[in-house]
């Protein structure tokens, strides 16, 4: 559980320091590059649409072409 916990952590902070804007586009590549993992996240959201966005807690990621990743960030509504 530790090590699972250490992967998320570090796919979140990845995705926190490759998306300072709160959305952005990434190539596959780079994030790979920067030690992330694409196995592990802590949630799916599905789309009307039918696009899936993977989140590492508040950090998501949106697969589009060509091995290209839309990053974004969950605002609180609050």
């Amino acid at each position: 559980m530790r090590n699972v916990n250490y992967t998320l952590r570090k796919n979140r902070r990845i995705l926190m320091e490759s998306n300072p804007t709160g959305k952005t586009k990434m190539s596959r590549d780079k994030l790979l590059q920067k030690g992330f993992d694409f196995a592990y996240f802590t949630n799916v959201y599905k789309t009307k649409d039918g696009a899936i966005y993977y989140y590492c807690y508040e950090q998501g990621y949106l697969p589009i072409e060509n091995n290209w990743y839309l990053l974004v960030e969950k605002k609180d509504i609050n």
